[in-house]
């Protein structure tokens, strides 16, 4: 189920191709032990996803990677 959850989300994440902070991302999408998230640049126009994956074993624990 996709939503946008506005309690937790990513700030000023760095554009993948031109290093430019990004407020907030387009787009998340929660799964199995997962949250993906949609980032796109307004000033190179680059798109790219983020996927922060949660360790099966520690359930209540931060993301390992985004």
């Amino acid at each position: 189920m996709a939503r946008k959850d506005l309690g937790y989300l990513p700030r000023e994440n760095p554009c993948a191709q031109c290093g430019r902070p990004i407020a907030a991302p387009d787009w998340t999408e929660n799964g199995p032990r997962r949250i993906s998230y949609l980032w796109h640049c307004r000033a190179c126009d680059y798109k790219f996803e983020a996927v922060a994956f949660y360790d099966a074993s520690q359930p209540n624990r931060e993301a390992l990677a985004a």
